[in-house]
Formats: C-alpha cells, structure tokens, sequence
C-alpha cells in the first residue's frame, strides 16, 4: 500500500493509493484509491450473494458474507487472476449497521490481506432475493 498524495509511476499491476492527507481507511479494510494500468483488460464480475453451490443461503449474515466471498475468489480463480488483481469492490448490505462492519473487515482481509481494493459500501433495504442479506461485486485485472 503507498501513502501519498501524487500518482504513481504506471506499472503492470495495479497499484493502492491512500493520500496522506486523508483519513487512513486500510483498518476498516479498503484503500481510498486503486490504478489500474492501461495495458490491462478488466473483467466486471456480477453481485456475488452467499448462496452455495446448491443455491442454499444461511440466514446468517456472517455466514453469507464468508460464502460471498468464497464465490468471489472461485470467480476471480475461473478467470485465471488473483485477488491483488482486483481493483475495486462495491459492496452491499442489507440494513447495514456498525456492528457489520466488522464482519466485513475481517472477510475483506482475509482474501486481500494487505493490498486492500478501493471499495464502496452501498446499505440497502433489501437485495435481489429475500434472504439474501449481502452481495459483493468486483473489477479485476486481468492482465
């Protein structure tokens, strides 16, 4: 991760930004900024919920959000990348409140450890199915 506040050298992969005159967001799982090289091809993976392969969801939020993101790096693996090649991730929650955000933390650097993805979080009244309480989508680079 950098810190600083002008744009880095361009380079193959992509690269985390947190300008130091911003609040640090790494603790709360993200970077403020993430480039991805123009020599490379995204690839913008749909919302992925915490069904399993059987299409089962748990009504657990913390259950759906570790499968969430099971499902986002089985994903990412089918494409051939790996999780430092994502570059941005939106997130949705359904009635987000703080005690979540821990949850997601913990999940978000569990798959990228320290080369965190720009991110957005998006509360929600509710998602696609009823049940479903979390939705993750992503762009990767790809090459």
């Amino acid at each position: 991760m950098t810190s600083q506040s002008q744009t880095p050298a361009p380079t193959v992969t992509p690269v985390s930004v947190n300008p130091s005159h911003l609040h640090d967001p790494t603790p709360n799982g993200y970077s403020t900024v993430t480039i991805a090289p123009a020599s490379g091809r995204l690839a913008f993976i749909s919302g992925q919920g915490g069904q399993d392969q059987t299409g089962a969801l748990s009504s657990d939020f913390c259950e759906q959000v570790k499968q969430a993101y099971a499902n986002l790096a089985g994903v990412i693996d089918a494409l051939g990348a790996r999780p430092d090649r994502v570059v941005k991730l939106t997130v949705f929650v359904v009635d987000h409140d703080m005690s979540k955000l821990g949850v997601l933390t913990e999940n978000v650097k569990r798959m990228f450890g320290a080369k965190l993805p720009a991110q957005t979080l998006v509360p929600v009244p509710k998602l696609a199915i009823d049940p479903m309480l979390f939705e993750v989508e992503a762009v990767v680079l790809l090459d």
